[in-house]
């Protein structure tokens, strides 16, 4: 592998602990479950998520000094991430995740460290950056930081992906500027739409809408660079600028899911962008779709498998699951 084909993450690492219930919890329910606990955040499923399929990865990011810190260090080294830390005196951040017997789940987000995160550190981290060919952050870290990033990769012509999440994260114009291609689920999506363009969409009907109509608000929320909504079982729907159709036929279309069987989408998200930063990274020139693609059965693939970060597929496993 060519080291050019770099990815740099810039996010969060949390100690997930996980309860898996029947149904999910309902204000003054008490449940019984299945306990575990493992890697997670944001930024760590998504480093782990492009390393395992196939880009020479970087990660930045603030840890305890603990044993999450710890753990940090061990799994990334275990994965041959290159791993940037920022010592905190806070705690290493944690999650709080039920997922029911259908796979969904709902999720408690303490920051810990991963708030203390400064624009500095990250700019002290200008150099690798340079040497990426693409920048991936989300919103679980200090916008500062991220728009640090941000800054960096557009000063060394790097392209910038922004996944803005979680759906309550403020991402503000400043930070879409920077973006090259935003990542958004379809609540994420609605929650920006609202936020930039004061245009309110239901979240549960987005993937009903028409193409046109997709295309139009992707449009009004990133005029100048590419939106991928992510919809679950739906798929995803993918809006080009017309300036910059990056490889691809069309200003817009729609990529369908994976068939999978699902055991835990918690990391389903994080290991679409993950995969596509790679593969974005690995193969520059092929048609947008083509990443979009890959990303997709990566995504698929990662749901059959219970944990955030643990449930990363391995590239050879792709390859002998969808023959890719």
């Amino acid at each position: 592998m060519s080291d050019s084909a770099r990815v740099v993450v810039v996010g969060s690492f949390n100690v997930d602990h996980v309860w898996t219930v029947a149904t999910l919890p309902r204000p003054g329910e008490t449940l019984s479950g299945h306990y575990r606990t493992g890697p997670g955040g944001k930024g760590f499923n998504q480093a782990t998520a492009a390393a395992r399929a196939g880009a020479r990865t970087s990660f930045v990011c603030a840890l305890g000094d603990d044993l999450g810190g710890q753990l940090a260090h061990a799994l990334a080294a275990a994965d041959d991430i290159d791993l940037h830390d920022l010592p905190s005196q806070a705690p290493t951040g944690t999650a709080g995740i039920y997922v029911d017997e259908a796979g969904r789940n709902s999720i408690v987000i303490g920051p810990g460290a991963n708030a203390e995160l400064s624009a500095d550190f990250v700019g002290q981290q200008a150099s690798t950056i340079a040497l990426a060919r693409v920048v991936l952050a989300q919103l679980e870290s200090p916008v500062a930081s991220v728009e640090a990033a941000f800054a960096a990769a557009r000063a060394a012509g790097v392209l910038t992906v922004l996944n803005p999440a979680p759906a309550d994260a403020h991402a503000p114009a400043s930070l879409l500027a920077l973006a090259d291609v935003v990542t958004p689920n379809e609540t994420e999506f609605c929650a920006q739409l609202a936020r930039h363009a004061a245009h309110q969409v239901d979240a549960a009907t987005l993937s009903t809408q028409d193409d046109e109509t997709l295309h139009a608000l992707c449009r009004r929320l990133l005029p100048h660079g590419t939106v991928v909504i992510t919809l679950g079982a739906a798929g995803c729907f993918v809006s080009h600028a017309e300036a910059d159709l990056r490889n691809d036929a069309r200003r817009h279309y729609r990529v369908a899911a994976a068939a999978v069987q699902p055991v835990d989408t918690t990391g389903a998200g994080d290991a679409f962008n993950g995969a596509l930063a790679a593969s974005l990274a690995r193969r520059g020139d092929a048609a947008f779709a083509d990443h979009v693609h890959f990303a997709n059965r990566y995504a698929g693939l990662s749901t059959e498998r219970a944990g955030a970060a643990v449930a990363m597929p391995h590239e050879a496993d792709l390859r002998a699951r969808f023959g890719y």
